[in-house]
């Protein structure tokens, strides 16, 4: 009994010792050196300025230090970033890259050019849990999400891909909404314009950060009704509007508003590649966890209207792995024959 507790103290004494040795390591790894954060967008936009700030604060919580350098590769809606990180990308700890929210269930979906599996990436964090909505103007006679199941809301798209035009798909193919969807908008705000004129009366997958910056007036004096929720869980701003999650009906219909949603928490991701050492990944997340806690970073984001409410990185692994695990390969062919 008494070696048994000798081993247990020795053990004690040398668990912070080896974790202090692997946080050295990591610091002299990384001491003098540039890591390049990817964006998977041109300049400018969302995904830009949250990885530009994010790089200005994250160098400082990385042990040794690093400069943290963003660098631009758009192209094919973030899918060319999403591939290079998981096929090209140095594999030591120096490059990771924010993309596309939805980008990681591209493949279930079977989305061409996707190719990579997300349950590889170590993920990193994402700065925010985005909470999207559906709006319907005030002229359409809509003003709740059963009414949407019954007359028809004609609503703006922007894209193929972007939730504008997929959040309505899903909405009609799972829940019976009758949204018929006008496409070819160059953007969100081309969208709100085309409200304003009456070419379409209502928008679908409109993220809560964006109406609060641009158009909460419209909330307020009831230009718009907003009808539902589309997320995993309720944005504290909303406790009134159904969530999308809770009109589920079925185990199936549970399932793909959960595989289309999930990119919701994924709000603005940042991913490493496969093969990234684990001490140096986690030596990532702590850092990304503690620059969504810096009080000048949070502070310069307030200045520049960003939403920041975080997801550790171990659970975008997570959740990840557990949309993967649960989707069966006929309800991944249902959800595409929906975004058709």
């Amino acid at each position: 009994m008494r070696k048994f507790f000798h081993a247990a103290a020795l053990l004690a004494l040398l668990a912070p010792a080896g974790a202090a040795r692997a946080q050295n390591a990591v610091a002299d790894f990384y001491k003098g050196k540039n890591v390049d954060l990817y964006v998977g967008y041109s300049v400018g936009g969302a995904y830009d300025v949250y990885a530009r700030l994010i790089s200005r604060f994250i160098g400082k919580h990385i042990p040794g230090n690093p400069t943290v350098v963003p660098r631009n590769m758009d192209g094919a809606g973030s899918l060319r970033l999403a591939n290079w990180l998981y096929q090209v990308a140095p594999k030591d700890g120096l490059a990771f890259g924010t993309f596309s929210r939805g980008a990681a269930f591209d493949p279930l979906l079977g989305v061409q050019g996707a190719a990579f599996d997300p349950t590889k990436f170590n993920w990193i964090g994402s700065a925010n849990d985005e909470v999207s909505v559906c709006v319907a103007w005030r002229t359409s006679g809509i003003t709740s999400i059963e009414e949407a199941m019954t007359k028809e809301l004609i609503v703006g798209g922007t894209g193929g891909s972007a939730d504008t035009d997929q959040f309505p798909k899903i909405l009609n193919g799972v829940l019976g909404t009758k949204m018929k969807l006008i496409v070819g908008y160059p953007g969100g705000n081309d969208v709100n314009l085309a409200m304003e004129r009456g070419e379409v009366k209502g928008r679908c997958g409109w993220s809560w950060s964006s109406v609060k910056s641009t158009q909460m007036n419209w909330v307020r004096d009831k230009t718009v009704s907003v009808l539902v929720q589309l997320s995993l869980a309720k944005h504290p701003d909303l406790p009134d509007v159904p969530l999308v999650m809770d009109l589920a009906k079925t185990d199936e219909q549970r399932l793909i508003l959960k595989t289309i949603f999930a990119r919701q928490v994924m709000g603005r991701p940042y991913a490493a590649p496969p093969g990234v050492p684990k001490e140096r990944v986690e030596a990532l997340r702590k850092a990304f966890e503690e620059t969504m806690q810096d009080k000048e970073f949070l502070a310069e984001a307030g200045k520049v209207g960003l939403e920041i409410t975080p997801v550790a990185g171990a659970k975008l692994q997570d959740l990840v792995s557990e949309v993967y695990g649960n989707t069966t390969p006929e309800t991944a062919k249902r959800i595409a024959a929906m975004l058709k």
